[in-house]
């Protein structure tokens, strides 16, 4: 086999067999891309606004100091620092949310679909659960200083199990990781999901379904 043929087998098993790859989002080829807020959003994230328009601002958010509202039928306030609040998170691939609970409060079973998820609890104590696709339940109760991770794509919760109330910071490898949330999914959604899909779902009657509706004013 002379080296030209040697070359192209190369090639081609290359093309068939690629070596496994631990890469992540590509590099940027900039210093950075603030959001232009007012575009339409591309694939993969905002318009860059021109670099002699970005101010010290974009890269700076007092968002996540500010308490959230806990007054809620959930008894729990995610605060989001992701691309649509914070613009100088575009294309960087990271967000991060700040989560109140009152005593009892619930951040409702949710999944990212475009992130994993890492977090730490500062104040309180609470459960922190997941579900694996193959119905597994992984959960510990978690103290001030203590952290946790969730896979990206699967259910997960925390719920206020202490005296008073929490406070939690997340963090998030997407700029917008997205979040949808099962309760307000199934029993909340514009136009509604139909009743015969849920009483079959969850094999129960429209009376219980439609009761769960009003709880948000459905």
């Amino acid at each position: 086999m002379n080296i030209i043929s040697l070359i192209l087998c190369l090639v081609v098993l290359t093309l068939l067999f690629p070596l496994p790859s631990n890469s992540a989002d590509p590099d940027p080829l900039q210093d950075f891309c603030v959001a232009d807020l007012s575009a339409s959003e591309a694939v993969n994230g905002f318009p860059c606004k021109p670099v002699s328009k970005a101010t010290s601002d974009d890269f700076f958010f007092d968002g996540l100091s500010k308490k959230g509202n806990t007054s809620n039928v959930f008894g729990a306030k995610v605060t989001s620092a992701n691309v649509l609040t914070f613009p100088g998170l575009n294309t960087l691939g990271l967000s991060m949310n700040r989560v109140d609970f009152a005593r009892g409060g619930l951040n409702p079973p949710h999944w990212h679909p475009r992130a994993s998820e890492s977090g730490v609890v500062i104040k309180g104590k609470l459960l922190v659960g997941f579900v694996t696709t193959r119905n597994v339940y992984y959960s510990k109760v978690l103290s001030a200083g203590q952290m946790f991770v969730i896979p990206r794509g699967l259910v997960h919760f925390q719920l206020n199990v202490g005296e008073g109330k929490a406070l939690a910071f997340t963090a998030f490898n997407s700029h917008l990781p997205g979040s949808a949330v099962l309760p307000l999914n199934l029993f909340a959604s514009t136009p509604l999901v139909p009743d015969q899909v849920l009483t079959k779902a969850f094999q129960v009657d429209e009376d219980v379904i439609n009761g769960i509706r009003s709880k948000f004013g459905v």
